[in-house]
């Protein structure tokens, strides 16, 4: 693979890394445990991943006839999924009493930062940013409505 390759697959590592600190930045700003260092490198891990993935299938297939060999790129997003489902789980808890569930959010979005990471591997970026920006609103936007609801609830009972 020459050089300009590998720096492409760099800047869309890269690219995965911000987006994911995105995500990231709003989970350190709500204080929950998985901030935003975590969020950036799991989106640059499963974008670097998809990559690798991409790459060592065709150089395969460059040794190997074509009829004698299928990739199967689901496969690394399926690992990608495995490894990402570990990490989230370590981060959901039950509190003290335990009545309470934390962490489901913080898990989410590391899984959501994994699939970000794996739409800029495959070169999907409008896809990337606009789900970034889509995590945003859910993140920030809806917790307005989150209370309200909870406010409701406290009112009703």
């Amino acid at each position: 693979m020459d050089w300009f390759s590998q720096l492409k697959i760099v800047g869309e590592v890269a690219l995965a890394m911000l987006l994911g600190g995105v995500i990231g930045v709003e989970r350190e700003m709500a204080d929950k445990p998985a901030g935003f260092r975590t969020h950036m490198l799991v989106a640059g891990a499963a974008a670097m991943l998809v990559c690798i993935g991409q790459i060592v299938a065709i150089d395969f297939l460059k040794h190997v006839p074509n009829h004698a060999v299928q990739a199967d790129p689901m496969r690394i997003i399926g690992a990608i999924v495995t490894g990402i489902s570990f990490l989230g789980a370590g981060t959901i808890f039950r509190n003290n009493k335990g009545e309470h569930v934390e962490g489901l959010t913080t898990a989410a979005t590391i899984f959501f930062s994994a699939a970000i990471g794996i739409a800029v591997a495959i070169e999907q970026f409008v896809l990337a940013i606009g789900v970034t920006i889509l995590a945003l609103v859910v993140l920030r936007g809806l917790r307005n409505l989150e209370e309200w609801i909870g406010r409701k609830k406290a009112g009703d009972q």
